[in-house]
């Protein structure tokens, strides 16, 4: 049986393109450079690479890139859109829980939620986190962007959702205070046209755990700040006003 976020992303690449948040890549890679001092010798590993947008703008500004996404149809279309490239990334399908890097990445990405925090289970997402720890050479830096547990306590996020007005509309949202886990019924329209109705759930977290995961996986230096699509600062103090978190911190 298929889990959520296999469901929407089966054919769902065309639509995700579409959305409004995929507007603020240029901006979210000109932070991400910034973080590596735009050292072009850094190795990148993109987990949850989605269609490739990340990937691929890195992979023009002259950066290794290894994108890997749960996805073939996601992958797909990231493949085609990197064809014209001198040097494309390495497209790979792959389950972020089963990946076997040892230290052959520099930096590793997560943005929008690739794969961290969407699994099932908090085991599971864990698990995400050590791998991409795994896949870090020492002194190596990890970035992403993950659920606010705050705002979900202090907001609707059927409400916030659905505000966006893209192609997947939120039903009802039941936010669980002893998981922190949103449950959700979304309609989505696929790239077919086809509507369908599946089954969300989608872990939020505190900053604190955020924090004490990562120390427990041998980070240090760690950032979290507020951001949005396209607003990625390190000036930017994480409130109940923000959706998302950003985290940066470094391998030691």
């Amino acid at each position: 049986m298929k889990q959520w976020y296999e469901e929407l992303f089966m054919n769902y690449a065309r639509s995700y393109d579409r959305e409004s948040f995929t507007s603020g890549t240029l901006p979210e890679v000109n932070f991400i450079e910034e973080e590596i001092r735009f050292n072009k010798k850094w190795s990148i590993l993109d987990v949850g690479c989605g269609t490739g947008r990340h990937s691929i703008e890195l992979a023009r500004r002259g950066y290794r890139v290894t994108g890997i996404d749960l996805s073939e149809a996601q992958l797909s279309m990231a493949r085609s859109k990197a064809s014209n490239l001198e040097h494309p990334p390495q497209f790979i399908r792959c389950d972020a829980r089963e990946l076997n890097y040892s230290g052959e990445f520099a930096l590793v990405i997560m943005i929008c939620e690739g794969a961290f925090p969407l699994m099932e289970t908090d085991e599971m997402n864990y698990h995400i986190l050590d791998n991409a720890a795994r896949s870090l050479m020492s002194g190596g830096k990890i970035i992403f962007t993950t659920l606010n547990a705050l705002y979900p306590l202090f907001h609707s996020v059927r409400d916030f959702v659905n505000a966006g007005q893209g192609q997947v509309e939120s039903l009802v949202n039941t936010f669980d205070l002893l998981t922190f886990r949103d449950n959700s019924i979304v309609d989505f329209t696929d790239d077919s046209g086809k509507i369908s109705r599946i089954n969300c759930s989608e872990r939020y977290y505190a900053p604190s755990e955020i924090t004490w995961l990562l120390k427990g996986l041998q980070f240090r230096d760690i950032g979290i700040f507020g951001c949005a699509p396209g607003d990625f600062s390190r000036k930017r103090s994480v409130t109940h006003e923000d959706f998302e978190m950003l985290v940066i911190a470094e391998k030691a």
